[in-house]
């Protein structure tokens, strides 16, 4: 039992987050727990004027980038463009109290925006029912908050790992090519347009509505290459020639005649826990929730490597799970840290979470006296803030290096990318964690397994194939297995290691060798654990063996895999010339034994 507790701790708590509680008094402790739960606490005693001045320069900085592209990721996700700002108003206060990492800028992002749009409309039109879909929009995001917050308390964040960075690497890449297609409507003014997120149906749409698009043909071209100085001059000249450019659409944050200037409406109420559309809500919630913290927590860990200093997962699942649970409740959609602007935040030299308090400041002005002003933004600046903020997410650098490198894992990033663009953004999100799955079952059920030969004048045993100047050893078959041992695999290694026997004694009979094989001997030094199928295993190789007069032989298993083999009782069966603790020792013992029984004979 107690084993089974290390064991258990070990999964679940590898980096023993309550040793800093021990041999503490009660007062302590409790400022301990304090500080854990609400990190402000542990670096706020030590906060200064030099630390604000950096802080606040960063925090205007980024918040130059977060109110542009808070109302245009808002308009993603098919959601009324203040509530973009609304997202970046409240969630960057939370995290600032809650968050561990000095850099992470948090705020409305392409991806989540993206997907929450996608998966929202299959079920509800923002356009027919604006104010059904605005509900399951922040149901949605409180779901993500919960299911984000639940992995953190219950230390599970390795469930996003199933996220390989290939799949990442084609799903972004597809998000950004339908996303930057998606914008060709405002780019061309085209009015009648498709609202699927494919690139069929979006390329079809532009085609037929090629006359709407040909009458403001110079619009085309305007740049949005810094956001907000954009945004302000579009608006600017929208306002001041608004009775001569009948054909800009404007987006219309606020009407003019109701919707006054304000903070964050309270929108609890609006939390749908018992419709019939609470299950795309659940739904949408833990897909946006599982990419939105992938993206926050790989953020965040990069920017403190960079700085040097630790970010601790479980906390940022935490903060970035309350901050969306606390901004459904304030008319936010889900939020979390974006890349574009923790890198500008990290550049422009903020020394703390103060900076997200800062560019919430900011949001908290434009709200109370500037939201009128934004009457008058054309929806054209706004698609190409979109585009180039999304178009930097194609890697094309990261495909060519997985080519290079893995084309297991090229493959998973096309069939993203692929899933995306041709069929959805739901099916290719599941492609990608389908063929993640597909790519650890294929790891655990058909593990590597090599021959290995001598390198000459060493004691030490390399693969045959990776190293030419391995050499085999007469009498000998040594294969190395490269994995942990058990149900899953059992099968697939005695026929592995029984057709290695095979040719190997196929390759002795074509080289007309004197020596035959006698001895197998498994190199166990990889295989880190073992079950009760796995002991099966090795039993049923040996007594085959045992038939056909060779010998089975065990090197160097490890602790874990030496106890289970004690308790189980096989370690008997093997004998004292039946295990050793390297390759090395077990060749030259048993050389040495044959060579003195061949003497004695």
């Amino acid at each position: 039992m107690e084993k089974l507790k290390q064991r258990v701790g070990e999964i679940f708590f590898p980096d023993d987050p309550l040793h800093k509680f021990k041999n503490q008094t009660l007062p302590k402790k409790l400022l301990l727990g304090l500080q854990f739960l609400v990190p402000v606490f542990e670096w706020g005693p030590q906060y200064n004027l030099k630390l604000l001045r950096s802080d606040v320069v960063s925090g205007l900085t980024i918040a130059s980038l977060a109110i542009p592209q808070g109302i245009s990721y808002a308009k993603l996700a098919k959601l009324p463009p203040i509530i973009g700002l609304y997202s970046s108003f409240v969630p960057p206060m939370i995290y600032a109290l809650l968050g561990s990492s000095r850099h992470l800028a948090v705020g409305p992002v392409s991806i989540a925006s993206l997907v929450m749009g996608s998966m929202l409309t299959q079920e509800v039109s923002a356009t027919e029912d604006p104010t059904l879909y605005l509900k399951l929009a922040f149901t949605a995001t409180f779901f993500a908050g919960l299911f984000q917050a639940s992995l953190g308390l219950l230390r599970l964040g390795f469930v996003i790992d199933f996220l390989s960075k290939a799949t990442l690497v084609g799903f972004t890449a597809g998000a950004a090519v339908v996303v930057s297609l998606q914008q060709l409507k405002g780019l061309l003014g085209i009015v009648t347009f498709t609202t699927k997120m494919e690139i069929v149906p979006v390329i079809s749409s532009v085609f037929h509505s090629r006359d709407e698009s040909m009458k403001n043909p110079k619009l085309f071209w305007v740049s949005a290459a810094a956001p907000l100085t954009s945004v302000i001059a579009a608006t600017l000249a929208s306002f001041m020639f608004s009775s001569k450019l009948h054909g800009v659409k404007i987006v219309r944050i606020l009407s003019k005649a109701s919707c006054p200037s304000g903070l964050n409406p309270p929108s609890m109420d609006m939390l749908l826990f018992s419709s019939s559309h609470l299950a795309v809500a659940i739904k949408t919630g833990i897909v946006t929730g599982i990419l939105s913290l992938t993206e926050g927590i790989a953020v965040g860990t990069t920017f403190a490597s960079l700085a040097n200093y630790p970010v601790d997962g479980n906390k940022e699942m935490m903060a970035i799970g309350a901050m969306n649970m606390v901004g459904s409740c304030t008319s936010c959609y889900v939020t979390t840290g974006s890349f574009s602007r923790s890198a500008v935040n990290y550049n422009a030299g903020a020394k703390t979470a103060v900076s997200n308090t800062v560019m919430a400041a900011a949001v908290l002005v434009t709200l109370l006296f500037l939201m009128p002003l934004f009457h008058y933004t054309p929806e054209v600046i706004l698609a190409a803030i979109i585009i180039t903020a999304v178009i930097g997410l194609v890697d094309y650098r990261a495909a060519g290096r997985l080519w290079k490198v893995d084309k297991l894992d090229f493959a998973a990033c096309l069939c993203s990318f692929v899933g995306v663009v041709f069929v959805s953004v739901p099916v290719g999100l599941s492609v990608a964690v389908g063929v993640s799955m597909f790519k650890v079952l294929l790891h655990v059920t058909r593990p590597n397994a090599v021959v290995l030969g001598n390198l000459p004048g060493t004691q030490i045993y390399q693969s045959v194939q990776r190293y030419g100047e391995a050499e085999r050893v007469a009498s000998f078959l040594i294969v190395a297995v490269e994995s942990p041992i058990y149900f899953a695999n059992s099968t697939y290694l005695k026929e592995r290691i029984m057709r290695c026997i095979r040719e190997e004694e196929e390759l002795i009979e074509a080289n007309k060798e004197t020596a035959g094989l006698k001895y197998v001997v498994v190199d166990m030094t990889a295989v880190s654990a073992i079950d009760t199928s796995g002991i099966e295993l090795l039993c049923e190789v040996r007594k085959t063996l045992e038939g056909r007069s060779l010998q089975l032989v065990l090197a160097n298993p490890g602790g874990t895999v030496m106890e289970k083999l004690h308790l189980s009782k096989s370690l008997q069966l093997f004998g004292s010339n039946g295990l050793f603790i390297s390759v090395g020792e077990a060749v030259a013992h048993i050389s040495s034994l044959s060579k003195a029984h061949r003497e004695v004979i």
